[in-house]
């Protein structure tokens, strides 16, 4: 989905940055009446529809079309896509153990502590806000 005269992930940054300003959800034609550009509405549609795929958006019906909105939390788009990632990956490989294994082998000592806590049900964020 290559937009002429923009750079890779541009249209995903300033869709991001529509809804993020718009503050509710929005539908693909008032998106891209923002974004506008001259993009036809099946590049929007396209882009609004990965970013949801990759857990970077939430999706709602709205009447025959959908609307689009960040997560409650905007500061975990990045963290939703990261993961999205991550899961894509380990699910293409044969040796799902052996790579989890080696994954958690390479963890820094601050990520293992991490990843023990969560592991544990710990709440990690809020015991470092405390």
């Amino acid at each position: 989905m290559a937009v002429p005269g923009r750079r890779r992930g541009a249209l995903e940054q300033e869709v991001l940055g529509c809804l993020a300003s718009a503050g509710r959800p929005l539908t693909v034609a008032e998106v891209q009446a923002e974004v506008g550009e001259g993009l036809a509405y099946t590049t929007v549609m396209t882009a609004l529809s990965r970013l949801h795929a990759k857990g970077a958006l939430r999706r709602e019906p709205a009447g025959r079309a959908f609307a689009y909105s960040l997560p409650e939390d905007p500061a975990s788009v990045g963290a939703a896509v990261t993961a999205r990632r991550m899961s894509r990956l380990l699910d293409s490989g044969e040796d799902r153990a052996g790579v989890l294994a080696r994954f958690v082998a390479d963890l820094s000592p601050e990520d293992e502590r991490l990843l023990t806590e969560l592991l544990g049900d710990g709440d990690p964020v809020q015991k470092a806000d405390s």
